[in-house]
Parts: C-alpha cells; structure tokens; sequence
C-alpha cells in the first residue's frame, strides 16, 4: 500500500477539481482501486503503488496544464487520463495553432478536442469533408467557424449554407409570412452560429449582398457553387438523390462540408436517410475525407455526454435484439429445409 500527498499552491481548486468535483470524480472513476480524498490544497493518494504513482503523475500532467493556460476542460482531463501526453493535449486552447479565429467579441474560437482537431486538419487539406458524430460534438459549428475564417482570409468569396428543411419530429403545419420567414425557423441553428463570429450589422450586411447565404437544401438544384465555402448541415435529414444533387454543385474552387448524425434522422417513415449510404459510395475517393467525432468530444451540457451513450447503449441492445431474432428465423427455416429432405 503506498499514501501520496500533493499540495498544490497558488491554483484555482475550482478549475482543477471542477464544479461539484466533476473533474475529480472523472480521476476517480479513472482509478477506481484507489482512493483520492481532497482536503484544502491537498490531495491524498492511497492505494497499490504502481496505480497511485500513475495517478500522481496524470495530476501533475492536469496541473501543468492548468497553470499553463489558466483553465483545464472536462474534455482536456478526459485525454489526459486516457494517455496524451501533456504535448498532445497541449491544451487545444492554449496553442494558438488550434485557434480557428476570433469572435465577434475577442474570445478564441477553437477545436476543444482532439477529434475536433482532427475534423479542422481534414477541412483544411480535402476539398469534401464529411463530418459524422451524435449531438454537441461541435460539427457545425466548427465547420461555421472554418468558413468564416475562409471569408476572412479572401479564399472564398461567399458562404453557403444549407439544411434540409425537415421538421424534427413534429408537424408545425402552415407558418407565416413570406418564404424567408418560412424557412428561417429551420435554419436557425446556423444563423446562432454565425452571431457568435461576426458582428451584428456585418452579419447583416453579408446577407444582404449574398455573400452568407443561408438556404434550404432544395434551393440548391440547378446551380453552380464556385469560389465558396459551402455547408450541409444535418444531412442526415437527406435521401441519397438530394446528397448527389448537393455534392454535384460543386464548382472547381468550392470546398464543402457535409455534416450529419446518423442517429437522429427525422424524416418520414416513407423517405430513407441516404447520408449513410453516400459515405459508403465516397469513402475512397482521394480528396473526400470522412471525419467521425463521438460522445467523448460532446461540448454542451456535461449530462448531454451521458444522454448520448445512454441512447447509444439502447441502439446497441435493440441491434443484438434483432440480430437473435433474425439468427433464430434463419435457423428454423434451416430445421424446416432440414425435414422437408
């Protein structure tokens, strides 16, 4: 048995236990054969030796981080006690490398994991990228920020935004007002988006002149999208003609992200999602990138991590369900060939 004290000294407690110790209980769940007990400045390490010596040296990892950028996220000691090291985890935020641009009020706006990260290196260097993964996990958003960045830097002359207009779930019937008061509703997500990197009146005045424009995906047949940064949001809520209609746009200077939750399809029972079945078709084509992001890169609610999993859990329990359903009609028609012979 080996007991390990750490005093930590001029450090915010609260950054580095989290609120309610949320970040302490993730390093206590991490070693569950140890006991950790905080009190003060002081964290008491007691357990088998090899387990608390790693333990120690995953804290001074958190810590170092700490003191280097001022802050330590949930998602940054998740990594931290998977295994990255210190220079992997390099805290997303404090590299400026990992600074995507700054919002309309000086705050940095960045990948806070390291599949964000990755999902920035792959829209960088491919011309189509499809971004996969549950809810929270930052796809549009990061994706938003690439293509203002893009605007910014004069690579592209326009954003284009699109999304399926597909209720979630709900009939909302007949909606007032003229076609943009229709269709804004279901756009809203990428307009809440765009408010968080660009100043009220410039929004304004880019949509106006079309340099953003924000559209239902059927706008986009028949046209040609060229020297632009162009978005598919929630192309789950696409058929497999709508994707090909989409991705056949594309003009010799567009690059275009396609972003999907292939768990949450909303549309009618009649209509199939075809977002599944595309990336089947593109995944080896050179210069179209599949980018997959999980519950672990969730960036919203800590609880909305374990909602995710819990549904994932259900999904997985329900395939293994149908998986013995089918394995014992197969094997009943196998005895029933079996005595007809």
């Amino acid at each position: 048995m080996s007991e390990i004290i750490l005093t930590f000294d001029d450090l915010d407690l609260l950054q580095l236990y989290g609120e309610n110790n949320s970040k302490l209980q993730l390093l206590r769940k991490a070693f569950p054969t140890l006991t950790l007990t905080s009190r003060g400045n002081t964290l008491r390490i007691v357990g088998e030796k090899k387990d608390a010596q790693l333990c120690k040296a995953r804290v001074e990892t958190l810590v170092r981080l700490l003191r280097q950028n001022n802050e330590l996220s949930l998602h940054q000691v998740q990594d931290v006690l998977e295994g990255a090291s210190p220079f992997e985890v390099k805290l997303a935020a404090a590299s400026p490398d990992n600074i995507i641009l700054y919002g309309k009020d000086g705050t940095p706006i960045k990948a806070k994991t390291r599949n964000q990260k990755k999902l920035v290196d792959a829209i960088e260097a491919n011309d189509i990228v499809f971004a996969v993964g549950p809810a929270g996990t930052g796809k549009t958003y990061t994706a938003v920020a690439l293509a203002v960045k893009a605007l910014k830097n004069k690579t592209v002359k326009r954003i284009i935004l699109a999304r399926p207009a597909v209720e979630a779930g709900e009939n909302l019937g007949f909606l007032p007002g003229d076609l943009k008061e229709k269709i804004d509703p279901y756009l809203r997500p990428l307009y809440d988006a765009l408010d968080d990197m660009l100043p009220m009146d410039k929004l304004n005045f880019f949509i106006q002149n079309r340099t953003i424009e924000i559209a239902p995906l059927a706008f986009m047949r028949g046209r040609t999208l060229d020297n632009a940064f162009v978005i598919l949001d929630e192309a789950q809520n696409a058929t497999t003609s709508q994707l090909k209609m989409f991705l056949t746009r594309l003009g010799p200077t567009a690059k275009a992200v396609i972003t999907g939750d292939l768990t949450q399809v909303d549309l009618p029972s009649h209509q199939k999602s075809g977002l599944g079945k595309t990336l089947q078709i593109l995944r080896d084509i050179d210069g179209i990138e599949i980018a997959y992001l999980t519950s672990e890169d969730v960036v919203r609610h800590r609880l909305v991590k374990a909602i995710v999993n819990a549904y994932d859990k259900l999904d997985e329990e329900d395939k293994a369900r149908a998986d013995a359903r089918k394995q014992e009609r197969e094997d009943a028609m196998k005895q029933i060939d079996g005595k007809k012979e």
